[in-house]
């Protein structure tokens, strides 16, 4: 069953995201570009670089990159989620920037030339694919020498205490959907990380973890998260009968513990291709 789950994990994130694009860039959900952009400070990107921004979304890292970059620069998004895509269009349009653009496809099927970009980002991306190392390795393989390579996952514990008591729900009225996609819980530790990276011929990546905290104002504000997220896959699985089930017990949740809160911890990996490196 696992490996089944991870042949079509893809295909799940596609219709996941795709469906939860009507709820993605809402205030509840501030924390994809908070990494995003947490995520280009740390790279320190160069003015004039070309980037490469795999599982881009609707831009929270692809963005700021290309403000990073300036106008001598290009960054290019690319994302499996056409919704999220079109979003990213209109955020680029509505900044003025002339210097990205965004394409639908696959980050183990690119056809971009080897070491043909300064920096490749993937933020909460590369736990969509079956092999994650291969994955590391065709995204390094994109890099020129002195350029970097920088992946963002999430850490433990993400979305706590309302991730358990939303699986709970779902639980309780389909035990078959029960936990039945959540694939960054394949990688929420650094020795995890690092493992992949060094598979994939990248040795030395420095990671640094970052613990925070997501506001939630409201109960409402939860189940905005759950429909603009990778819960939002599991939720159109259900009737209009269990989604409402699942929704009041979600709210009653946050409400009769008082949640303020959840848990968003993060890794992030950073990796610097060597002056000397071969285009592998």
């Amino acid at each position: 069953m696992k490996a089944n789950i991870l042949e079509n994990v893809q295909a799940r994130a596609v219709f996941t995201y795709n469906a939860a694009a009507d709820f993605y860039d809402t205030s509840p959900l501030s924390f994809w570009d908070y990494f995003g952009r947490r995520t280009i400070e740390l790279a320190s990107l160069r003015i004039g670089s070309r980037v490469l921004d795999v599982c881009c979304g609707t831009g929270a890292s692809a963005l700021p990159a290309a403000e990073a970059v300036g106008p001598m620069g290009n960054v290019i998004g690319v994302d499996l989620a056409k919704e999220l895509l079109e979003l990213a269009r209109t955020k680029a349009t509505q900044r003025n920037l002339a210097n990205i653009e965004f394409k639908v496809g696959d980050m183990l099927s690119m056809r971009f030339p080897v070491a043909s970009f300064d920096a490749v980002l993937c933020v909460f991306g590369i736990f969509f694919v079956p092999d994650m190392a291969t994955a590391v390795s065709e995204l390094w393989s994109r890099i020129r020498p002195g350029g970097k390579l920088a992946v963002t996952t999430w850490g433990p514990n993400l979305f706590e205490p309302a991730n358990d008591a939303f699986w709970c729900s779902i639980k309780d009225v389909r035990p078959d959907l029960y936990k039945g996609f959540n694939p960054w819980d394949r990688i929420d530790d650094q020795a995890s990380l690092r493992k992949i990276f060094n598979e994939a011929g990248v040795a030395s990546p420095k990671i640094a973890a970052e613990n925070r905290l997501h506001p939630i104002k409201s109960a409402e504000d939860w189940w905005t998260i759950v429909l603009g997220s990778g819960f939002r896959g599991t939720i159109e699985q259900l009737n209009l009968a269990d989604q409402q089930k699942v929704k009041e017990a979600n709210l009653a949740f946050i409400r009769d513990e008082k949640i303020s809160a959840v848990e968003t911890n993060v890794f992030y990996a950073l990796a610097t291709k060597p002056q000397t490196a071969n285009f592998k």
